[in-house]
């Protein structure tokens, strides 16, 4: 049985869910759209490769994360972006290489997401993060959050594309739902914890959109800034973020 002492050191590797928390989230989300376009489109090394790379660093990441003892807040945003870049291509890899198209992805990978909070939920009885104090219980949340990154890249490009909502609505329907989640948590007593993860799957598809009108030619609705150059701004700033909003681990609730 874990000790107070253990379980402090555990959620100390949990960051505290507050409002810096959701804007480093969005700029984490966008970089990983761009960064994922400029590896597989813009180095011509196609979704299959571009996946196998990032899922390499992506484990690389978690191992890390994992055996840490502490909350070291860098080690958590570069998992983050991890799960941003290889959720990107592995998205597109379901929609356009495998030819089962938006609609098909984001049914798949939403069916995945579910299984994987129903698995964690049966093995832990929650899915609260603020309960993630053993290597297991983390392990589930990363794979959630990859799961939920990729379900997100879908969402975004069937929003953007398909349902012709273009760059720009997108961004507004996303950050509109992403508004109503907020005046549920603040007006309602809704489950904190479906509020979460309901809110950190819909950060992916806002930065999908986000990135895609920042990179995209201007013939296709976006801005045409090169993915290099932006991927490398939106890194910058995250590192920014991190230095400048230190954060707190997350607090067990009781």
């Amino acid at each position: 049985m874990m000790n107070s002492a253990d379980a402090k050191t555990a959620l100390a590797k949990v960051p505290e869910v507050t409002l810096t928390f959701w804007i480093l989230k969005v700029i984490a989300t966008t970089v990983g759209e761009t960064g994922g376009d400029a590896v597989s489109m813009s180095m011509n090394l196609g979704y299959l490769v571009s996946s196998g790379i990032f899922a390499g660093i992506f484990l690389i990441a978690v191992v890390a994360q994992v055996r840490a003892k502490a909350f070291h807040p860098y080690l958590y945003w570069f998992t983050i972006v991890a799960t941003t870049t290889v959720g990107t291509t592995l998205a597109d890899f379901c929609d356009r290489s495998l030819h089962i198209g938006y609609p098909g992805g984001t049914a798949l990978l939403f069916s995945l997401l579910l299984a994987s909070l129903a698995t964690w939920y049966w093995s832990a009885g929650t899915i609260a993060v603020q309960t993630v104090r053993s290597a297991k219980t983390e392990l589930f949340y990363w794979v959630t959050i990859m799961f939920s990154q990729t379900l997100g890249t879908a969402l975004g490009d069937w929003t953007s594309d398909s349902l012709s909502f273009g760059y720009g609505g997108g961004t507004l329907i996303f950050v509109g739902l992403l508004l109503v989640i907020a005046i549920l948590y603040a007006t309602t007593r809704i489950s904190r914890t479906a509020l979460f993860w309901s809110a950190f799957v819909l950060t992916r598809p806002l930065g999908a959109v986000v990135g895609d009108l920042l990179d995209k030619p201007i013939s296709a609705g976006g801005f045409a800034i090169n993915r290099y150059t932006i991927s490398i701004a939106l890194l910058i700033l995250l590192a920014a973020g991190v230095a400048i909003f230190p954060q707190r681990p997350a607090k067990q609730e009781h």
